[in-house]
């Protein structure tokens, strides 16, 4: 299935206003555009077009369709992150905070599928653009993520020899592999819906847990001797 056949574009009739209301609105094309046809094969006359504005209108809030996608990524992760810090305000709990983090992730992209066509697949058709977005906003955004995890950790939920670094991204590609599968998928269901069970099956491998013993006499054997030995 061709991930450009689950958008479509939304005109958006009209661009007038502040200065700020018509640049929101050529990045609101611009994210439909990019869903519907791909970055790649997108004109910037494109997404003129569907701002109803004429093509030069865009070139004074931005220097070109690169500068479009890298508008979209940073204004969408500044908000994401913004609503991130506003909802865990008022929670304690690690695991608590891990449920507000999914559902508004997965919330947030479960409202626009375009943007989540945008996210998941055009900003990693690029190396160059991959390495950016990691490098800055994405690594604020996971440092939210481990930020819940060390304190956890610091607090005796979760276990304290793990590398939050690590946990965190584990955490993150959970959501980030939901999110695509969503867009991927022929069928019709709340993403947001997926939130507690992936905290319920990270939070599984993370707790605090007595683990169970190992037999080191047996661990070296060939595994048809330690079938034997269990049975004996």
């Amino acid at each position: 299935m061709n991930i450009h056949s689950v958008a479509s574009v939304t005109p958006i009739r009209s661009a007038e206003g502040p200065k700020t209301d018509k640049r929101e609105a050529i990045l609101r094309a611009a994210i439909d555009v990019f869903a519907e046809r791909g970055f790649f094969n997108a004109q910037v006359a494109d997404v003129a077009r569907a701002a109803g504005v004429a093509a030069g209108t865009v070139y004074l809030y931005f220097q070109g369709k690169d500068d479009l996608l890298v508008s979209i990524f940073e204004r969408t992760m500044r908000t994401w992150i913004a609503e991130a810090r506003t909802c865990l305000a008022p929670v304690t709990d690690p695991i608590a905070q891990l449920r507000e983090v999914a559902r508004g992730h997965l919330d947030r992209m479960g409202r626009d599928r375009s943007l989540a066509v945008v996210f998941q697949v055009e900003l990693r058709q690029s190396t160059k653009f991959m390495e950016r977005f990691s490098s800055t906003l994405l690594r604020e955004y996971l440092g939210i993520i481990r930020g819940i995890i060390a304190a956890g950790q610091a607090s005796g939920v979760f276990r304290k020899e793990l590398n939050a670094t690590l946990a965190a991204k584990l955490f993150f590609g959970g959501l980030d592999e939901m999110a695509t599968n969503w867009i991927l998928s022929r069928r019709k269901y709340a993403l947001a819906g997926a939130a507690d069970a992936i905290v319920d099956i990270f939070v599984s491998g993370v707790s605090t847990f007595a683990k169970a013993p190992v037999d080191k006499a047996a661990a070296g054997k060939p595994a048809a001797d330690r079938k034997r030995r269990v049975h004996k």
